[in-house]
């Protein structure tokens, strides 16, 4: 039975496999990567290097195996990036100079890092805070999901947050029966070069 409890810096390496075995639409993505920290520098580290008490992991005999991280306002939570995370993970990084649609895995990440989008303010203004959750193979299934989910969300309330969104990709299809099944509504889904699915709940009513 794996335990919930708040995310320690010593679980950092943690976010960075979880990350990256199931950064493939869920699946593992450490075939993709010659850098294997590259992706959860952009979708896992910050969080538990900027806003470590809006996060939680998930942990067995095994070890870490599945997390929820994120944040209580995204617009806020974005301008510290820019000032604080961002510049510390370019050092020794080059910018491959393209969006990378052709690249590889590694260049467009690096992309990302030097050119970090934005959450639209459509999204996050009626929905501040977000979070990403994923567990490895051995935590799905067994309704840890759930339970992940439930624990920030009631972190949310009771820090009286309005509402939460979150992203995913349409490949993702079981991530997205998932969220549809908790109560997640759909926001809007952006078509290519974004791919995206904008997810929403309310916790007031």
């Amino acid at each position: 039975m794996a335990t919930i409890r708040p995310y320690r810096a010593s679980d950092l390496d943690a976010l960075y496999d979880i990350c990256l075995k199931t950064g493939d639409a869920g699946a593992d993505a450490s075939h993709l990567y010659r850098d294997p920290k590259i992706l959860g520098q952009v979708y896992a580290a910050p969080y538990g290097a900027q806003e470590p008490e809006s996060c939680w992991v998930a942990e067995d005999a095994q070890g870490v195996g599945a997390y929820v991280i994120g944040t209580r306002d995204t617009h806020r939570f974005e301008k510290r990036l820019d000032a604080e995370w961002w510049p510390r993970v370019r050092e020794g990084l080059a910018d491959p100079g393209t969006d990378g649609a052709s690249a590889s895995a590694d260049a467009r990440m690096a992309y990302v890092i030097h050119h970090p989008s934005k959450t639209p303010r459509r999204i996050n203004e009626p929905y501040p805070a977000h979070l990403h959750i994923d567990c490895l193979p051995r935590m799905q299934g067994i309704g840890l999901g759930k339970r992940l989910i439930d624990t920030f969300l009631g972190a949310m309330r009771d820090a009286d947050v309005p509402a939460v969104h979150l992203g995913v990709g349409p490949r993702n299809a079981r991530a997205v029966r998932f969220y549809e099944r908790y109560g997640f509504h759909l926001i809007e889904r952006l078509p290519e070069p974004w791919n995206t699915m904008w997810f929403g709940i309310s916790l007031r009513g």
